[in-house]
């Protein structure tokens, strides 16, 4: 694990320390590829640049967010705004994680991105990446 990701973590109560850490595993484990950092004072997983997945504490518990959530289609993750294309859920217990949900959003974000990393670029405009699972047509 990031160890800034790690100290982030073990800034929380113990509840909240186990769901943190337990996230940042999950995430590590099915984002093999990806880099992982502090962000905007919160842990951050990245694409080829692209911001995937991150957590952060907030009132309502501690946020797990998906920057292209929005279309992953899972009823659990909770659409926020209209503007943007993210989508989170709250966890305030260990036994709230499901596991299996987190695993199947994860694979999911590798393959629906909306490009954030060049939001700024195109004046608040976002546009869809190509998935990235597709395949270029052969004949």
């Amino acid at each position: 694990m990031n160890p800034s990701i790690e100290i982030y973590n073990n800034q929380f109560s113990s509840t909240d320390a186990f769901i943190a850490n337990l996230l940042a595993t999950t995430i590590n484990s099915v984002l093999t590829n990806a880099e992982s950092k502090i962000w905007h004072a919160h842990p951050v997983w990245f694409l080829d640049g692209n911001p995937i997945v991150g957590y952060s504490k907030q009132k309502p518990g501690l946020r797990l967010m998906f920057w292209s959530g929005a279309d992953f289609n899972e009823s659990a993750l909770l659409i926020r705004g209209k503007k943007f294309k993210d989508a989170s859920i709250f966890y305030n217990a260990e036994n709230e994680v499901n596991i299996n949900d987190l695993k199947r959003w994860l694979k999911k974000s590798r393959t629906i991105q909306w490009d954030y990393k060049n939001i700024v670029k195109r004046k608040g405009v976002l546009v869809k990446l190509p998935s990235q699972n597709s395949k270029p047509f052969q004949r």
